[in-house]
């Protein structure tokens, strides 16, 4: 939709449609709107109950492709602090604060992170205006400075609670130090020859570096983008040639491309694993420690076979 009836609409639908009032006790609350779950996660370890906080993409949505509705420009009317990913992640995300007339501060999250470059080692020359790849959360060295950077800007636009969000910041920073530690260790088991996986787009790039894992994908940075027959069959021959029989899902993916891949390369599917976006409350990723965790125990199940996989042929 072009730029101003993209605006038009969502003005057009804020002005039919009243907007939900923000009960008596929680006026003094900072109103936090967070572009989606990973962050929106780490934003209410450090928040808690004193901040009033909207997630726009929630769970096992995915932000690369998400439309924002008249409620999300709502929500960014009355609010006092947006806080996004950055990194070309959330392409959509100026056009919303312009149709929602937004006019405070935005917070990139992963100010600080020296990004990863485009990745074309593996035929992905095509990335759709991806020049960086967004997906920093995957490291947890790198989520430390998102949760500095969160912590840093709750307490800027609410001075008195600054303490208060200070020493959360202290224990989840602790938390993922320790997790940080934890992995490296575990990861650091798998054989030399293992350590290759496949999964549905380029996500995992943060990880893979920190962590020394051979990510590869069908698709790019972004899940908009498709595989040209080419790159597909360069993938299956990479497959079929290296033994690399470590495949996975995304939550936030179509399931066709890894399937055929499956067929394709004769191996088989070793879950899921949840990349831009956390799971449902009752699902096994539902805060961001509990996604690393496991994405974790998934790809140690078929890289190190610490457990016996739960897979099953496409």
């Amino acid at each position: 939709m072009p730029y101003r009836g993209f605006c038009s609409v969502l003005i057009g639908l804020m002005l039919l449609t009243p907007n939900t009032p923000v009960p008596a006790e929680e006026t003094d609350l900072l109103k936090v709107v967070a572009t989606f779950s990973i962050i929106g996660d780490m934003i209410s370890n450090i928040g808690e109950d004193d901040i009033v906080l909207t997630t726009l993409v929630g769970a096992n949505g995915d932000a690369h492709v998400y439309e924002p509705t008249p409620a999300d420009a709502r929500a960014l009317a009355e609010a006092d602090l947006v806080i996004a990913n950055g990194l070309e992640f959330e392409g959509w995300i100026d056009r919303l604060i312009a149709a929602s007339g937004y006019t405070g501060p935005l917070i990139i999250a992963s100010d600080g992170i020296e990004p990863l470059k485009a990745d074309t080692r593996h035929g992905h020359a095509h990335l759709h205006g991806h020049a960086l790849d967004p997906h920093a959360w995957q490291d947890l060295s790198n989520a430390r400075q998102y949760v500095a950077n969160i912590t840093q800007a709750l307490a800027a636009a609410d001075p008195a609670r600054t303490s208060t969000y200070q020493r959360r910041q202290q224990r989840y920073d602790q938390a993922l130090a320790a997790l940080d530690t934890e992995i490296r260790e575990r990861l650091a088991t798998v054989p030399e020859d293992r350590r290759t996986v496949v999964t549905s787009h380029d996500a995992f790039g943060y990880f893979g570096r920190a962590y020394n894992i051979d990510f590869r994908a069908p698709v790019g940075l972004s899940t908009d983008s498709e595989p040209s027959a080419q790159q597909l069959a360069s993938l299956i021959r990479q497959m079929r040639n290296e033994g690399i029989q470590s495949l996975f899902l995304e939550n936030i993916t179509n399931p066709r491309l890894v399937q055929q891949l499956a067929r394709e390369a004769d191996v088989v599917v070793g879950g899921t694993l949840y990349s831009d976006s956390l799971s449902s409350v009752d699902g096994p990723a539902a805060t961001y420690i509990d996604m690393f965790r496991h994405n974790v125990q998934q790809l140690l199940s078929t890289l190190a076979l610490e457990d016996e996989p739960a897979v099953a042929r496409p």
